[in-house]
Protein backbone atom coordinates (compact mmCIF):
# COMPACT_ATOMS: atom_id res chain seq x y z
CA UNK A 1 0.00 0.00 0.00
CA UNK A 2 1.57 3.28 -1.28
CA UNK A 3 1.09 6.35 1.00
CA UNK A 4 2.11 9.69 0.17
CA UNK A 5 1.81 12.57 2.90
CA UNK A 6 2.63 15.71 2.21
CA UNK A 7 3.74 18.69 4.84
CA UNK A 8 5.83 21.97 4.65
CA UNK A 9 2.45 24.21 4.03
CA UNK A 10 1.45 27.66 5.55
CA UNK A 11 1.10 31.18 4.65
CA UNK A 12 3.61 33.78 3.62
CA UNK A 13 4.31 37.29 2.44
CA UNK A 14 5.17 37.26 -1.43
CA UNK A 15 8.73 37.00 -1.49
CA UNK A 16 9.21 34.51 1.13
CA UNK A 17 10.10 30.78 0.96
CA UNK A 18 8.46 27.59 2.29
CA UNK A 19 9.77 24.40 1.95
CA UNK A 20 7.52 21.51 1.29
CA UNK A 21 8.08 18.02 1.97
CA UNK A 22 6.55 14.00 0.66
CA UNK A 23 7.39 11.24 2.83
CA UNK A 24 6.31 7.94 0.86
CA UNK A 25 5.67 4.59 2.08
CA UNK A 26 5.10 1.75 0.29
CA UNK A 27 7.30 2.02 -2.51
CA UNK A 28 10.93 2.66 -3.42
CA UNK A 29 11.02 6.49 -4.79
CA UNK A 30 14.44 5.88 -5.88
CA UNK A 31 12.69 3.63 -8.91
CA UNK A 32 9.68 6.07 -9.48
CA UNK A 33 8.99 9.35 -11.14
CA UNK A 34 7.68 11.75 -8.43
CA UNK A 35 6.14 14.92 -9.12
CA UNK A 36 4.61 17.83 -7.13
CA UNK A 37 1.11 19.53 -8.52
CA UNK A 38 -1.36 22.05 -7.65
CA UNK A 39 -4.66 22.94 -7.86
CA UNK A 40 -6.18 26.20 -6.96
CA UNK A 41 -9.74 27.32 -6.48
CA UNK A 42 -11.44 26.91 -9.94
CA UNK A 43 -8.61 25.98 -11.46
CA UNK A 44 -7.32 22.53 -12.80
CA UNK A 45 -4.88 20.47 -11.55
CA UNK A 46 -1.35 22.23 -13.17
CA UNK A 47 2.19 20.13 -12.60
CA UNK A 48 5.10 22.07 -10.87
CA UNK A 49 7.94 19.78 -10.92
CA UNK A 50 8.96 16.11 -11.43
CA UNK A 51 12.17 14.01 -11.07
CA UNK A 52 13.19 11.05 -12.45
CA UNK A 53 14.77 8.20 -11.61
CA UNK A 54 18.02 9.46 -12.95
CA UNK A 55 18.20 12.73 -11.54
CA UNK A 56 16.59 14.73 -14.27
CA UNK A 57 14.18 17.58 -13.61
CA UNK A 58 11.16 18.97 -15.15
CA UNK A 59 9.47 22.17 -14.12
CA UNK A 60 6.63 24.28 -15.22
CA UNK A 61 7.41 27.82 -17.13
CA UNK A 62 5.96 29.81 -14.19
CA UNK A 63 8.49 28.39 -11.28
CA UNK A 64 11.61 27.75 -13.33
CA UNK A 65 14.27 29.94 -10.80
CA UNK A 66 12.06 30.07 -8.05
CA UNK A 67 11.22 26.59 -7.26
CA UNK A 68 13.76 23.39 -6.35
CA UNK A 69 12.58 19.68 -6.55
CA UNK A 70 14.85 17.45 -5.02
CA UNK A 71 14.89 13.56 -3.98
CA UNK A 72 16.59 12.09 -1.07
CA UNK A 73 16.54 8.17 -1.66
CA UNK A 74 17.51 7.25 1.83
CA UNK A 75 14.76 9.05 3.56
CA UNK A 76 12.07 8.12 0.57
CA UNK A 77 11.36 11.58 0.58
CA UNK A 78 10.52 14.07 -2.23
CA UNK A 79 10.94 18.40 -1.03
CA UNK A 80 10.03 21.23 -3.05
CA UNK A 81 12.03 24.53 -2.00
CA UNK A 82 9.75 27.26 -3.10
CA UNK A 83 11.53 30.97 -3.29
CA UNK A 84 10.61 33.88 -4.35
CA UNK A 85 6.88 33.03 -4.14
CA UNK A 86 3.92 34.73 -5.50
CA UNK A 87 0.18 35.05 -4.57
CA UNK A 88 -0.04 33.24 -8.16
CA UNK A 89 1.51 30.58 -6.37
CA UNK A 90 -1.50 30.00 -3.71
CA UNK A 91 -2.73 26.66 -3.94
CA UNK A 92 -3.23 23.18 -2.49
CA UNK A 93 0.45 20.78 -3.47
CA UNK A 94 -0.30 17.44 -3.91
CA UNK A 95 2.97 15.01 -4.21
CA UNK A 96 2.86 12.39 -6.78
CA UNK A 97 4.13 9.10 -7.43
CA UNK A 98 4.75 7.46 -11.15
CA UNK A 99 5.45 3.59 -11.08
CA UNK A 100 8.02 3.75 -13.97
CA UNK A 101 9.85 6.61 -15.66
CA UNK A 102 8.52 10.40 -16.42
CA UNK A 103 7.21 10.63 -19.40
CA UNK A 104 9.08 13.06 -20.73
CA UNK A 105 7.84 16.09 -22.29
CA UNK A 106 4.26 15.15 -20.63
CA UNK A 107 5.58 14.94 -16.84
CA UNK A 108 2.91 17.30 -16.31
CA UNK A 109 0.32 15.28 -17.22
CA UNK A 110 -1.75 14.14 -13.85
CA UNK A 111 -3.37 11.10 -15.72
CA UNK A 112 0.13 9.47 -15.70
CA UNK A 113 0.72 9.58 -11.55
CA UNK A 114 -0.51 6.47 -10.14
CA UNK A 115 -0.81 7.89 -6.30
CA UNK A 116 -1.28 11.01 -4.43
CA UNK A 117 -0.87 12.65 -1.03
CA UNK A 118 -3.98 14.10 0.58
CA UNK A 119 -2.50 17.90 -0.40
CA UNK A 120 -0.66 20.68 2.06
CA UNK A 121 -1.99 24.25 1.49
CA UNK A 122 0.23 26.91 0.79
CA UNK A 123 -1.26 30.68 0.91
CA UNK A 124 0.58 33.94 -0.51
CA UNK A 125 -0.26 37.26 0.10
Amino acid sequence: HVQLVESGGGSVQAGGSLRLSCSASGYTTSTACMGWFRQAPGKVREGVASIDVDGREYAAESVKGRFTISHDSAKNTLYLQMDSLKSEDTAMYYCALRRRRCAGSHWYLSAGYNHWGQGTQVTVS
